[in-house]
């Protein structure tokens, strides 16, 4: 690529990604070339999102006062909902992601994708490392509607390349909008019971808690070949009633026979392009980890400063991959961190989520504001 060519937007966007790329391909982390890459990030967005530029000048941070990743200021979760961000125009999006919560004014907020290349390769770095942990393609069985469903959900998305990199011929979904196809789900179950080999589970949280109340009701376990799977993400969502983690999962294993240390969790929100999975879930709370292009920060909401180590705080990511759009998001989970990752303790509240409002407020404030000359 010739130095003209990286002059213009998409050129330097494609400088970037292959330094993204190059960087998901180094066999350990390095913290010397997150540094460079995020601060490098910063400076494109800063160019290409006006948005986000006026809010980070009105916090005093440029590309020439910020020196590290950590003082790259987070944009709130739910500016998405209020505004188009990113450096990607909407008429210029390869695919736009949508979130499934709506706002007063009823809009859900959107993520504009020019290319997925880089959510594609980091979903499939992620889930090989914490999902199939050096196992080789296995049946799956998916509890969420396909693509064609829902084509503007990063999940049907994420749950799609699972299927296509990592399932054994036979790998389907087996829920559409009219719930879970439990006939089929069952003969499914009771042929990977006796093949004999691994089998997986995939789905949002709320789709296996529905699952559950139907064996249950039926008086129906299954004991899944050992190295079998579950993977569930997305919590609730008012789609059925809470349950708390150590319930949940022995549920799962009481169900499927699968021990709660292969009970997986990702957390993952649509305005990113990279997951956290825990370990299992055979104790708890579990810990949040990811790939070394994904960091977090507890942060206080206000500020955006750190705040004290092992102190509970509202958690902050910073993602290169995603490239295109922003890559430092504050979000309304309340988090504290540990050595090797954080422990999600749920939905802010009090003084926090009274801060996330606030922080939010200042962002819409900067954002809608006429240019400055």
């Amino acid at each position: 690529m010739t130095v003209v060519e990286e002059a213009t937007p998409l050129g330097a966007e494609t400088a970037l990604r292959a330094r993204v790329e190059a960087l998901m391909d180094l066999p350990a982390p390095d913290e010397a070339a997150f540094e460079a890459l995020a601060l490098a990030i910063f400076a494109f967005q800063f160019e290409h999102d006006p948005a986000y530029r006026r809010f980070a000048r009105q916090r005093g941070r440029s590309p020439r006062t910020v020196r590290s990743w950590r003082e790259i200021p987070a944009v709130p979760i739910n500016a998405f909902k209020d505004l188009d961000l990113g450096c990607t125009p909407p008429g210029e999006a390869a695919r736009t992601f949508m979130t499934s919560g709506t706002t007063r004014a009823g809009r859900r907020g959107r993520v504009f994708h020019r290319s997925l290349d880089l959510y594609d390769r980091s979903m499939r770095l992620g889930f090989e490392h914490f999902f199939m942990r050096g196992a080789a393609r296995m049946p799956m069985a998916v509890l969420f509607p396909d693509e064609a469903a829902l084509p503007n959900s990063s999940l049907a998305h994420y749950l799609a390349l699972a299927i296509r990199h990592y399932g054994a011929p036979g790998s389907r979904v087996f829920m559409d909008a009219d719930g879970i196809d439990l006939p089929a789900l069952l003969t499914a179950l009771r042929g990977a019971e006796a093949s004999g080999e691994p089998f997986a589970l995939l789905g949002a949280s709320y789709s296996f808690v529905q699952l559950l109340d139907q064996l249950e009701a039926g008086g129906r376990r299954f004991r899944l070949p050992p190295g079998s799977r579950i993977f569930d993400t997305g919590g609730f969502k008012g789609q059925s009633r809470e349950v708390p983690p150590e319930l949940f999962y022995a549920r799962l294993t009481a169900a499927f026979g699968v021990p709660a240390e292969l009970c997986i969790n990702m957390y993952g929100m649509t305005e990113l392009s990279s997951q956290f999975y825990d370990d299992g879930n055979a104790r708890q709370p579990s810990v949040k980890r990811a790939m070394p292009w994904l960091r977090s920060r507890v942060v206080d909401p206000l500020t955006g400063r750190d705040a004290p180590h092992g102190t509970p705080g509202v958690l902050a990511h910073h993602d290169l991959a995603h490239l295109g759009v922003v890559s430092a998001i504050l979000t309304e989970d309340l988090g504290v961190m540990q050595e090797d990752g954080f422990v999600l303790l749920g939905r802010v509240g009090g003084a926090e989520a009274k801060g996330c409002s606030l922080a939010l407020e200042e962002f819409l404030g900067a954002a809608r504001a006429p240019a400055a000359g």
